[in-house]
């Protein structure tokens, strides 16, 4: 299947033959968008996050008088959703951003900038994202600036985004086409209007998609700059060198963990559905009647349930006809499909059998190996957008302090929530010392939150112990 950026390439190139216009050729991609794959894929990641699977839409059928299967709305119709994605998710997040982002580089008055910036909120953001890039195989971070000229970031939905690569790894951006639906009111009606904007590095261009393709939109300012500065009561446009959205993935395939378990999860929800309704349909056996007195089968369970009796004529009477359920068959298959569903989700199944022998350290290392893994790619695919991040925060330092940190080397450490065994891991920690520097120490041990805290309270009871014994730090307040 040929990719958003093959098509629009095709349509460049058919608008530069037939003379189309730039609104043309945005339309023509945002028509594309709205019936591809990917886009599809999104919604549905969303969709069973929130419990709304597709069992819940199921229909119970009988094959009607034309041998055609038509509804049938007198029989028990149990629609059991599974919240098996929203587990799976929340597990990888729970896992990967569970624990506060740290961030390390010598330079101390970098380090504070940074820690400004990328604050408690940025770490929710963070895992936000997270969520979505799972969810979706993708999410979307757009750098902007607010009323205060404070560096802000939002989480852009991935389904709102149409990326126009410049590789064909998918690394560097030449645009972003945005759709999104806004409410407005005209006089007393409620009206929905649907919005485009072209973003590049020249700026971002706005529009209002109608039935006849696209508009300036006027309202919103059609032409812009990606944010303003305000000089000697002026404001002046700028833009950024790259274009302000970023891209963290789930993984390099761009692919929804629904992608990969769906099936299973809708087998799970139809085999748990179904033995629902036999199990409320087995006390209704079948009756084999003889000689019925009445008008007509009806009639006949109306009696039933009514009266619990029935008449019938000469020697006639009512036979009925048990119906088995092959309840173990059906229990190894839900097994087997949970199994799976873990397996290939990439989850750990807290119900298996394993957690209750109280495992040790090594064993909840199998245990978690799949999480683990999961957690690796999602790490290396973070690590790389949050360098590009890294870029506009640099740029907005120099910007706003004179000063170029963009030589300066930044590692982001994500500390995993994993379920360890304390005294190991601490022993583990002791042992060392020495050899790893005493912050990848601190990050490591189980009983601590917040890094940056922890080393600025150890450096502070170091320096009271000093001066308790009538010493004094060489450098005025640091460590000696």
């Amino acid at each position: 299947m040929a990719t958003l950026t093959d098509e629009y390439i095709r349509i460049i190139e058919a608008g530069a033959k037939s003379a189309m216009s730039m609104e043309q050729i945005i339309k023509s991609d945002v028509d594309i968008w709205h019936r591809s794959d990917e886009r599809y894929w999104m919604l549905i990641g969303q969709r069973y996050y929130v419990g709304d699977n597709d069992i819940l839409q199921r229909k119970r059928t009988a094959i009607g008088e034309n041998g055609e299967l038509v509804e049938v709305t007198n029989l028990v119709n149990n629609k059991l959703a599974h919240a098996f994605v929203r587990k799976l998710v929340d597990q990888k997040v729970g896992y990967l951003f569970g624990k506060p982002l740290s961030i390390q580089t010598e330079n101390k008055e970098y380090q504070d900038l940074l820690n400004d910036i990328l604050d408690k909120s940025f770490l929710r953001l963070l895992k936000n994202l997270g969520k979505e890039a799972i969810n979706k195989g993708k999410a979307w971070l757009h750098v902007y600036y607010d009323e205060d000229s404070e560096l802000k970031f939002k989480n852009i939905p991935s389904e709102e985004i149409i990326p126009l690569w410049r590789d064909a790894a998918h690394t560097e951006l030449d645009a972003v086409i945005r759709v999104y639906e806004v409410e407005v009111y005209e006089g007393t009606t409620r009206k929905i209007i649907t919005k485009v904007e072209f973003w590049d590095t020249g700026g971002v261009q706005r529009y209002v998609l109608d039935s006849g393709g696209l508009i300036p939109d006027v309202e919103a300012g059609d032409v812009g700059s990606h944010f303003t500065v305000v000089q000697d009561g002026q404001e002046q446009g700028f833009n950024w060198e790259r274009v302000p959205f970023i891209c963290f993935k789930y993984n390099d395939e761009e692919l929804p963990l629904i992608k990969i378990i769906k099936s299973l999860v809708d087998d799970y929800d139809a085999k748990t559905s179904d033995s629902a309704n036999n199990l409320e349909d087995l006390p209704n056996s079948i009756y084999i009647l003889k000689n019925y007195d009445g008008q007509d089968l009806g009639e006949f369970r109306r009696n039933m349930s009514t009266y619990r009796a029935v008449k019938v004529m000469g020697d006639g009477g009512v036979d009925t006809l048990s119906l088995s359920i092959n309840t173990e068959a059906t229990e190894k298959h839900l097994d087997r499909l949970r199994k799976d569903i873990y397996e290939f989700g990439r989850g750990v199944d807290t119900q298996s059998e394993k957690f209750g022998n109280s495992p040790s350290g090594i064993a909840l290392k199998f245990l978690y190996a799949d999480l683990d893994m999961d957690a690796n790619i999602i790490e290396t695919e973070f690590q790389a957008s949050l360098d590009q991040l890294l870029w506009f925060i640099d740029q907005h330092i120099a910007n706003t302090t004179g000063q170029d940190f963009s030589d300066e080397p930044v590692e982001f450490i994500f500390n995993r929530d994993i379920l360890i065994v304390e005294t190991d891991t601490i022993n583990n920690v002791k042992n060392s010392v020495g050899i790893l520097s005493e912050e990848t120490l601190v990050a490591q041990h189980p009983w601590v939150t917040d890094v940056q805290a922890e080393l600025e309270r150890i450096r502070k009871e170091r320096n009271a112990g000093m001066l308790q014994f009538g010493q004094l730090p060489s450098d005025g307040g640091g460590q000696p």
